[in-house]
């Protein structure tokens, strides 16, 4: 196969890009699904954990309706 081959094939499902608009997945559920999957933690960017240890930030004005 390929390497234009394996970029037209959905990184998700691995079936065969139709529409343009959805890259690199082959629709709006594979978009979705993947985007599940990081929000859910399944996802995750290789190397080591980094805690924030910054203290918060107070000079952010408040939400609107907030005093």
């Amino acid at each position: 196969m390929s390497s234009s081959d394996k970029a037209s094939l959905c990184v998700l499902c691995g079936r065969r890009l139709v529409e343009r608009a959805w890259r690199p997945f082959c629709s709006r559920r594979c978009k979705l699904q993947d985007l599940a999957r990081w929000a859910e933690g399944s996802y995750h960017v290789a190397g080591e954990r980094v805690e924030d240890t910054a203290p918060p930030r107070r000079d952010l004005a408040p939400p609107h309706g907030d005093s």
